[in-house]
């Protein structure tokens, strides 16, 4: 799933109308729901906060659309900056579009572009990662034999979160689903089968 890079904020003129987009990286409807709220609570003069959002689970693939026009002609708003997110195939994701208008009204057609350009060249700004579904492995490890397994894993295609000490090593690896069984036959072939990777559940990565 593709995400924004970084929450951003980008703005623009048209014919005195002043239009600020806000797009924030966003877990659930609530989260998306606070950062409305807080852009309306820093514009309450704007004359409109149009708004956008995709929301996505890694696991079923499904994703969760939302737009809002908030007093715009009906389709001029929310709904282009929705197809802007979609277009771009990116999840996890709020956008909101703060107008104050400038006295000259822009028909339809005007709106539409306004507001999807707006939010594409904030989109521009800010970049892309993906969300990659991992699992979380946890890997105990007597001291003696911790340095070399950690020294393969940072050279290995597998990503090494964490070295833990205590009365072992315990070595957190990220794993891409699909890729664990690869690990542990890597991991057996390391470690001569000395070493299981406990399973301590998923966890989404944002990569470049």
């Amino acid at each position: 799933m593709q995400v924004i890079g970084r929450d951003g904020t980008h703005e623009i003129e048209i014919a005195r109308s002043r239009f600020a987009c806000t797009v924030a990286r966003v877990a659930d409807a609530d989260a998306a729901g606070a950062v409305i709220a807080r852009v309306r609570r820093a514009g309450p003069d704007a004359t409109h906060h149009c708004t956008a959002s995709r929301i996505g689970d890694p696991g079923t693939g499904n994703v969760t659309a939302r737009s809002n026009d908030d007093g715009e002609p009906s389709g001029t708003a929310g709904v282009p900056m929705l197809e802007v997110l979609t277009r771009r195939e990116l999840t996890d994701v709020v956008a909101v579009v703060s107008r104050w208008f400038g006295g000259t009204k822009l028909g339809a057609g005007g709106l539409v572009r306004a507001y999807s350009g707006v939010l594409a060249e904030a989109l521009d700004a800010v970049g892309t990662l993906r969300r990659v579904r991992h699992r979380e492995l946890l890997l105990a490890v007597p001291h003696d034999r911790a340095g070399r397994l950690e020294h393969d894993l940072r050279a290995s295609p597998y990503r090494l979160r964490d070295v833990a000490h205590g009365a072992d090593v315990t070595l957190t690896v990220a794993v891409e689903e699909g890729a664990v069984d690869g690990f542990d036959a890597w991991l057996a072939e390391r470690t001569a089968g000395a070493v299981e990777a406990l399973d301590a559940g998923a966890r989404d990565l944002y990569l470049p």
